[in-house]
């Protein structure tokens, strides 16, 4: 049995190199023991489990549904007080229109409370003498139109009777015999009562339009002013800045629209009064009030027009009719818009029809007109708070400086 030669002891620091046994000597060398024993994998804390991709995906999910939750039951409140938040809408954006003709009327020397009662007293009598203009229109042709639509009428059932299709008198008759069935059906009365509470409502609203309007005239800045109160330093300059920013959006596009209302409503009613369509000063004015909604308004009013003229005047006239809408309305999205809406609306048109769409359900005509200003108010909103520009000065002259109190 071979004996294991003992290996001279050179020291923890010696750097002689260690003789390695020879094969088939019975020395074997023996692998290090582990420094510690293995230990259980722990668990990873919950925190961990939102690190990593899922995770962080499903904490954006999160945050996206709280913000549509929040913005649906806001939107849900508001619906509930609309009578409230629809007028001081509508008197915030005649504000907006009217407030530079204010501002003016201050800066060369004129009391606050008379600058706005001047500005105050215009807009009424404006929106009286166009009420008035309809008013009187209509009730002095209305007779006329009446008789004329019941000749076109008649003219539609020779048509049905001998056209192409041909249909049947006893299909008429019972068409005509619904209609008066739904006529005098308990929908349409428990509609009229409907429509009622609706004239009540349009009232009230209107009065409160009117109220709302002066204050915001007349104290305008001190109410912004006042709700600033809790704000301080670079935030209270974003949110001034905000305020300037809405103030130019919804004053630009109410001018800029009226502007080219204006040339819309004059071009189509010249057309009208030339051809001799009955009611053309009723229906220019239609066409100006529908141009406050964007891409639709204008040309619904013109399919009106076109409507009219068929009934009164014949398929010729009503073409004509036709070629002057459309040629005015390519002159308003080539030229007019452009030129006077400038940078008061710059948004997509896809934006623009869910807006539209979005404004028409919640709140019908008036949520279409008032959604799309609304729709460029919060991108210019998101503009001004995500790029922040310092070289901007208050487009208002009247709000007061920063830090001030309320008077």
């Amino acid at each position: 049995m071979a004996r294991a030669t003992r290996l001279p002891d050179h020291g923890p620091g010696s750097d002689i190199p260690q003789p390695v046994p020879a094969a088939g000597s019975g020395l074997h060398q023996q692998a290090p023991a582990p420094a510690a024993t293995s230990r259980k994998q722990e668990p990873k804390p919950p925190s961990a489990l939102w690190a990593d991709g899922l995770g962080r995906v499903g904490v954006r999910s999160a945050q996206v549904l709280l913000i549509l939750t929040v913005a649906v039951v806001s939107v849900y409140a508001l619906m509930q007080i609309k009578l409230l938040v629809i007028p001081i809408l509508i008197a915030l954006i005649l504000a907006a229109a009217i407030g530079p003709f204010v501002n003016m009327l201050r800066r060369r020397g004129m009391k606050g409370g008379l600058a706005t009662g001047i500005a105050f007293i215009g807009l009424l009598l404006v929106l009286g003498a166009v009420s008035t203009v309809i008013y009187y229109s209509v009730r002095n042709q209305w007779g006329e139109l009446a008789q004329q639509a019941a000749s076109g009428l008649d003219e539609l059932e020779r048509f049905l009777l001998t056209g192409p299709i041909p249909l049947e008198q006893a299909q008429l008759d019972q068409a005509r015999e619904g209609i008066t069935q739904f006529a005098t059906s308990s929908q349409v009365r428990s509609g009229a009562l409907t429509g009622l509470s609706v004239v009540t409502e349009f009232l009230a609203g209107a009065s409160l339009v009117v109220i709302i309007l002066f204050f915001f005239l007349k104290d305008g800045a001190k109410i912004w002013n006042f709700f600033l109160r809790p704000f301080k330093g670079e935030r209270e300059a974003k949110l001034r800045r905000v305020g300037s920013r809405t103030l130019e959006v919804l004053g630009g596009y109410v001018r800029g629209t009226a502007i080219v209302a204006l040339v819309d409503t004059v071009a189509i009613g010249a057309a009208l009064l030339i051809m001799q369509v009955p009611l053309a000063i009723p229906l220019a004015i239609i066409v100006f009030i529908g141009a406050f909604v964007p891409l639709v308004g204008a040309t619904v009013a013109g399919i009106l027009a076109a409507l009219v003229a068929l009934v009164a005047n014949g398929p010729v006239v009503a073409l004509i009719v036709v070629a002057v809408v459309i040629a005015v309305n390519q002159l308003e999205g080539d030229l007019l818009q452009p030129i006077v809406m400038g940078k008061s609306l710059q948004l997509h048109a896809l934006v623009i029809l869910m807006a539209l769409t979005a404004g028409t359900i919640l709140a019908g005509i008036v949520g279409a007109v008032l959604s799309v200003p609304l729709a460029a108010v919060a991108w210019a909103i998101i503009q001004v708070w995500t790029a922040e520009d310092p070289n901007m000065e208050d487009m208002n002259p009247d709000l007061p400086p920063p830090n001030s109190q309320p008077i």
